[in-house]
């Protein structure tokens, strides 16, 4: 795009910024906590007002109704379009209006469900996860108006942080509403307030439970221990054989993979180690990247363990344990291929032959962006002219499922993951907010974008 037209969409942006930030904060103040109901009268009145903004920069846009895949009531969804030309590309714009609970309001140092301005940011639940996704779209939008060179379709999730459980059927059963060339998800994050990024994947997820049998029943360990150890030490034996003196995962089958569109920058391990609050004396496990071991190569954590507790623990040899296991697994695995090679190399390698029995649980594919795509490029050079900088792609740890659903669905759709979060967001935590400076350039990054997809 000519500069010209760059700095009129910037003029356009600025010219609406009042109406994006009280946008912004009117949608914090509804408290639109998912967990108090997804079918609850006030996730309704969040979807109303969500609509009732779209259909402000002309989305014909209107809620509906999900329901859960047991037949009962489920979130209150938004769905819309705006069709300029059935000839021209489609894009599917994504968000959701649901928010994380607050437990404890007194760790804020603001109301949370009041937006408040400190120091260039804006602070309150949802602000930036992912009430920041709704602005950028809706000043995108408005920014375009009549230029807008492409077609629109809205979906705004009321359940997203409720795991989407109705997200899949509610999809599939507007798949004409949904059906589009590209789909651009408002629900991730930048580099930083002034790095604009595309999140090139995210890690899948697999879950199982394992029991470890040594014996029938408990018994003393001052006449038995020695030659039978207890379930739990064979337990942590065969945790701890899943990895290498590095600490690199180290199961047959279990896949690795490198950065997805190549590293750009590396993760600053000081940073991850203050975020993550990691003990001074701590060597950081794996090998390659810290990028690598955080969005691409697998991990396995130990989440439960059935052990007796500390207090009144008596002298006895546990006879059976059971601990949850979940593993990561690289984006382009299958979950299901990465929990069945776990399972068979942990009942093939029980210490000293005690009893393992594995149960497999939930799956959740893994996703990573095609970055030769057209789209993609196109992606990266409005957020160049947008920030004024260069774009560090970087990818996720963590799994969004329903982003490889979607994909799934609309194979021929290019699927963009953009958003309004930063490293200082504090998204689902205490004093959550968003750059007021990084939200303009992501509403005029998008429009730019939506422009350029349109031939522009």
């Amino acid at each position: 795009m000519a500069a010209g037209q760059v700095d009129e969409l910037r003029k356009r942006v600025n010219d609406d910024w009042e109406r994006i930030v009280e946008l912004l904060k009117q949608k914090i103040a509804l408290g639109s906590v998912s967990s108090k109901g997804i079918a609850a009268d006030h996730m309704k009145r969040s979807a109303q007002f969500v609509a009732d903004e779209l259909i402000k920069v002309g989305v014909d846009a209107k809620v509906v109704q999900s329901t859960n895949p047991d037949g009962s009531a489920g979130a209150w969804e938004v769905i819309g379009s705006k069709i300029v030309n059935e000839q021209a590309p489609t894009v599917l714009l994504y968000a959701h209006h649901d928010v994380q609970p607050v437990p404890d309001a007194s760790q804020w140092d603001t109301d949370p469900f009041v937006g408040t301005e400190i120091d260039g940011r804006l602070y309150g639940r949802g602000s930036a996860d992912d009430g920041g996704g709704i602005a950028i779209h809706s000043g995108a939008l408005q920014a375009l108006g009549d230029d807008l060179p492409v077609n629109i379709k809205v979906f705004i999730e009321g359940e997203e942080e409720m795991g989407s459980p109705s997200f899949i059927p509610f999809i599939e059963s507007h798949r004409e509403e949904f059906d589009s060339d590209v789909i651009i998800v408002a629900d991730s994050g930048n580099w930083s307030a002034d790095i604009p990024s595309l999140t090139t994947s995210l890690r899948g997820n697999t879950t199982l439970d394992v029991t470890v049998s040594v014996l029938g029943h408990p018994v003393h360990s001052g006449q038995f221990g020695g030659p039978i150890l207890d379930a739990n030490t064979l337990a942590a034996m065969l945790i701890s054989s899943l990895y290498d003196e590095h600490g690199d995962v180290i199961v047959p089958g279990v896949a690795s993979q490198e950065v997805v569109g190549g590293l750009q920058r590396d993760l600053d391990e000081a940073s991850v180690r203050a975020d993550a609050a990691v003990e001074p004396t701590y060597t950081m496990a794996g090998t390659g990247s810290l990028a690598e071991r955080l969005w691409t190569k697998p991990s396995i954590t130990v989440i439960g363990m059935d052990v007796h507790p500390v207090e009144g623990s008596f002298n006895v040899i546990a006879n059976q344990t059971r601990i949850r296991l979940s593993m990561r697994t690289a984006p382009g695995q299958k979950p299901q291929e990465a929990q069945q090679a776990l399972a068979k190399y942990l009942v093939e390698n029980a210490p000293f032959g005690a009893k393992v029995e594995v149960t497999p649980l939930d799956n959740g594919m893994g996703w990573a962006m095609d970055p030769d795509a057209e789209a993609t490029q196109d992606a990266l050079q409005a957020m160049k002219e947008a920030f004024g900088v260069d774009p560090v792609n970087k990818g996720e740890g963590g799994s969004i499922p329903f982003i490889p659903e979607l994909q799934r669905i609309f194979p021929q759709a290019q699927v963009l993951v953009t958003g309004p979060e930063d490293p200082k967001a504090n998204a689902h935590s205490p004093n959550e907010s968003i750059s007021l400076s990084g939200l303009r350039n992501n509403v005029i990054a998008e429009a730019l974008l939506l422009s350029k997809l349109g031939g522009e």
